[in-house]
């Protein structure tokens, strides 16, 4: 009898806890393999979704490609005339290239995502493989001519040897070069050679790369470099695929409070073989780096004005909270500001550093956020003076695209200047030199991606929302006329699938004044009578926002959702792309995470959907974002029950200098250790998977393994996944299933599926 009523109890229990959504039937192996097949299924099914649009130099005609049914197709639009084709015989050049490559090509999934109309659009060139082609369209034949510039070296392949040859003058009598680590001079048929510098010595020389004539082929500008530290991480291969035995490797890697490179820029006149060694009282400080590296790719390059008055040169102070234009006299040598950049906390070059040298420099167009707010500013390039504020206001400028010296105007993108709308969404903008004129050139409510003609007559506006599916338009750029709607994305079989558009959130953040923005993700099975875990995406990395704005037929939030959760992302205060003082939040306080901002969110988002289950909230992130996963269960156990992050910089002291000393700060002080995961890693309560690549050269992974050493002298409980041979990643479809497994473990109370014995779940995430 007892056993019967302890039976009843059993079913009446189970039935009640069914009925409110407690337990279900997720986690299934059908759920994973929907959720692995979800990627290929969802882009299959979305057509006239485009990739980039690409202008045909010296022409009105512009390429792109798009999604139909079994594949892409590339399409011609001539915008003069208001046309639209196929770009080529896509049939045809398919055969060409599967007899150059000797492997078959489908003519409606080509190797390439674009491709650029060459010879007077005679050929196109594209990029596939490690291999640069072009295809001539008139007798379609393929052949390979260079390498990629995609194509990415090993990072612990030897760099190649810098280029050495002497560097003739402008008017082609003179040859610069260096030697014995000096500057020297000869002439063009090398009867005559004299030393320009004799101070140079090893450690403390002049540097090849930087070393550049004036226009006027009679001055020469030249940095002497005092070489920094040298650090080198080392790298054991465990599982090399071409040998048994462990392979080693190194990287140079400058980590913060490593002493840097210092560069002293010099001055050359060859007629009267004269030096001058420019003044270093406005540039003592130098963030430098290394110099193994092209100078001219640097911002601290050495370049001439056309009528070789000057150089200049660009100086960014350790600690990055001054950063100045500087302009060297071509006679003399002086050196002096042009622009002189101040600041509290820190100046921000991710996407913030904009400088264009009007007329030759007597006019410069600059970017700074000294008004709170990022935005541009004309300087007077005689007497460094500010003539004008370009733009203002409580938005920020997010990007220039072009300017029009012979108009004085200025093609600018922007978000936040339409009340009420999400801030994070770019429209694009023509404003004069002065202020004056500001017209906006997009105005429906989405993201906005412009591309313009050469001679800047058309544009073409690709615009979306997250929830709204993707419109490509021709239009005038003098009047914003539309001239064509190019594409429509057609959504309809996606639909049909099931396809759950993202849900637009926004909430009151720390301050319960500023609004914080996100996107949430349901099943498409979804039931607003059950209850789901949350688990948060997270990247709080200052450097830039995060949360997508522009729609996609698949997210890999969507993925992990159909596994029976809802999966939610949002930029916290400390992220970037918001005013001045809603990012200063993250400076000298990564740990800060924006989670005084996220946790609010995810409250609000539960009181209005009470399907949330906030008792049961997990949290995952890659790189700066499995920082961010750990610092949650650190800092906030009470509300991030179980974390999975991979390749976390857990420690700022650990990781690159460039990235850390900007949000840091330099010299290293105590906030670098009140950040620190490994510092604060016995605080840990919830549950936490790690994982690294062995290989990973963009963190190092001893990052990772400081943390577990912590973890395991603090006597907590993770897991911990190493993956041989690997670098910078989330560990692939096996790290997919293994955070999947977690999660389902972890949040829904329920044991994946036995995949050693199961079949194991496919697809292309």
């Amino acid at each position: 009898m007892k056993s019967r009523e302890f039976t009843r109890c059993l079913v009446f229990g189970g039935v009640l806890a069914l009925l409110s959504g407690v337990l279900s039937a997720q986690g299934t192996q059908a759920d994973y393999e929907r959720a692995f097949q979800l990627q290929e299924k969802s882009r299959a099914a979305a057509l006239n979704i485009t990739g980039p649009v690409v202008w045909t130099e010296g022409t009105n005609r512009f390429c792109y490609r798009k999604t139909v049914r079994g594949g892409f197709e590339f399409i011609l639009v001539d915008a003069d005339h208001i046309v639209k084709r196929p770009a080529f015989d896509h049939e045809k050049l398919a055969a060409s290239l599967s007899r150059a490559t000797g492997e078959k090509h489908d003519a409606r999934n080509l190797p390439f995502d674009r491709v650029v109309f060459v010879d007077k659009e005679r050929a196109v060139e594209f990029e596939f493989g490690d291999g640069k082609w072009k295809c001539d369209l008139a007798a379609y034949a393929c052949v390979k001519i260079g390498p990629s510039s995609r194509a990415r070296p090993s990072p612990f392949a030897p760099a190649p040897p810098p280029s050495r040859n002497p560097i003739p003058s402008p008017d082609g009598k003179w040859e610069a070069f260096i030697r014995d680590h000096n500057v020297y001079v000869r002439s063009a048929d090398r009867k005559d050679e004299f030393p320009m510098s004799l101070e140079g010595i090893a450690g403390d020389e002049y540097n090849w790369e930087s070393l550049v004539w004036a226009p006027d082929s009679n001055k020469l500008a030249a940095f002497r470099i005092r070489p920094g530290a040298r650090r080198k991480i080392q790298y054991v291969e465990s599982s090399p695929a071409d040998q048994l035995q462990p392979k080693y490797h190194a990287i140079e890697y400058l980590k913060p409070g490593d002493p840097l490179d210092e560069f002293q820029p010099v001055l050359f006149h060859v007629d009267t073989k004269k030096q001058f060694i420019v003044d270093k009282s406005l540039f003592p400080n130098p963030y430098f780096p290394n110099t193994n590296f092209n100078m001219r790719y640097s911002k601290a390059y050495l370049a001439w004005r056309k009528d070789s008055r000057a150089f200049t040169f660009e100086y960014n102070q350790r600690g990055h909270q001054v950063y100045r234009v500087i302009e060297v006299d071509g006679r003399s040598g002086q050196a002096r500001a042009l622009v002189d950049e101040e600041c509290r906390t820190f100046f921000s070059y991710y996407g913030k550093l904009y400088r264009y040298d009007v007329q030759d420099g007597r006019e410069i167009i600059w970017m700074s956020e000294r008004d709170g707010w990022n935005h541009l500013y004309l300087y007077d390039g005689a007497t460094g003076q500010v003539k004008n504020q370009i733009t203002r206001g409580e938005w920020v400028v997010r990007g220039v695209d072009r300017v029009d010296e012979e108009n004085r105007r200025i093609f600018f993108r922007a978000g936040g200047m339409v009340p009420g709308k999400d801030p994070y969404l770019l429209h694009s903008y023509r404003i004069n030199f002065d202020g004056t004129g500001l017209t906006p050139l997009t105005e429906t409510d989405g993201n906005h991606t412009v591309v313009f003609s050469p001679d800047l007559k058309y544009f073409v506006d690709t615009w979306s929302r997250i929830d709204l599916p993707p419109v490509v338009e021709l239009r005038r750029t003098a009047d914003r006329r539309l001239l064509m709607d190019v594409e429509r994305a057609d959504i309809q079989e996606l639909l049909k699938m099931g396809y759950r558009m993202p849900e637009v959130f926004s909430a009151k953040g720390r301050d319960g004044q500023t609004d914080i923005w996100g996107v949430v993700f349901r099943p498409r099975s979804f039931d607003p009578s059950r209850k789901y875990p949350v688990i948060e995406y997270i990247y709080a990395g200052p450097h830039d926002s995060f949360v997508p704005k522009s729609f996609s037929p698949f997210h890999s939030m969507q993925a992990l959702a159909e596994l029976g959760f809802i999966v939610v992302q949002c930029d916290g205060m400390g992220t970037s792309n918001r005013s001045k003082a809603f990012h200063d939040v993250c400076w000298k306080d990564i740990a800060d995470g924006g989670f005084p901002d996220r946790i609010p969110w995810i409250k609000a988002l539960a009181a209005k959907d009470p399907s949330c289950d906030i008792s049961r909230v997990g949290i995952y992130g890659h790189s700066a974002g499995g920082q961010n996963t750990l610092t949650a269960l650190l800092f906030h156990p009470d509300f991030y029950k179980a974390g999975v992050s991979s390749c976390g910089c857990h420690d700022n002291r650990m990781d690159k200098i460039s990235w850390n000393e900007q949000w840091m700060g330099w010299p290293i002080g105590p906030e670098y250790a009140a950040s620190s995961n490994v510092d604060n890693a016995w605080r840990l309560q919830g549950n936490l998977l790690l994982s690294v690549g062995e290989l990973d050269t963009n963190v190092d992974p001893a990052s990772t393994m400081q943390v577990v050493n912590a973890l395991i002298k603090a006597n907590k409980v993770f897991d911990l996944i190493v993956l041989p041979g690997q670098g910078h990643t989330t560990g692939g479809t096996y790290g997919d299933r293994k955070r999947y497994d977690f999660f389902v473990r972890h949040l829904l109370g329920v044991e994946p599926p036995e995949w050693n014995k199961e079949k194991i779940p496919s697809g292309n995430q």
